[in-house]
């Protein structure tokens, strides 16, 4: 019996004894506080008050939804920041292949829906790699089922990038340990 799970609770037994950290719900309720103190520049008793009840609420939710029992981003935190500077560097040059799509005078679109099998094994990870798809200008992710994506592209250059994996590949490099 020594070598049971934390996540599987036995009769009787509270949640905060499963492996939910009363330390790790306050955090998230911290950083959501301090991102809407900072978001809304409104600093009125009564909005303030409202703010709070939104971030408790949030917090509540994120306890109700499971968050806290697999605790999948909090090895990544290290590296999201270099993974969002690529990222952004992405999005600039999608936005200016569009543009040039968009403005040119013979308007060379060819739309394409491509069907992958994600890189990322992990729910988060194909969440992750789903948002940045749909981030980048020209793509957008239509669904993500049992590992696959299915992506709609405005050109087939833009499916063909995708396809070759680059993104999905940096999404598994974020995500593992």
């Amino acid at each position: 019996m020594a070598d049971t799970e934390i996540d599987e609770p036995r009769d009787g037994e509270s949640q905060e004894k499963r492996g939910f950290s009363v330390v790790a719900i306050l955090g998230l309720t911290s950083v959501l506080a301090i991102a809407w103190l900072l978001w809304s520049g409104l600093y009125k008793p009564h909005l303030l008050f409202l703010g709070a009840v939104s971030c408790g609420l949030s917090a509540l939710l994120a306890v109700r939804m499971g968050f806290f029992e697999t605790r999948p981003i909090l090895h990544m935190l290290h590296r999201l920041p270099l993974y969002w500077a690529w990222l952004l560097k992405e999005i600039v040059k999608s936005s200016w292949e569009v543009a040039t799509v968009v403005l040119s005078r013979d308007l060379k679109h060819s739309p394409t829906i491509v069907d992958f099998e994600a890189e990322p094994k992990s729910e988060m990870g194909q969440v992750i790699l789903g948002n940045s798809i749909t981030l980048t200008p020209g793509t957008i992710t239509l669904d993500i089922h049992k590992g696959r994506l299915v992506v709609h592209c405005l050109t087939r250059e833009g499916a063909e990038a995708l396809k070759e994996g680059e993104m999905g590949r940096r999404v598994a490099a974020l995500e593992s340990k």
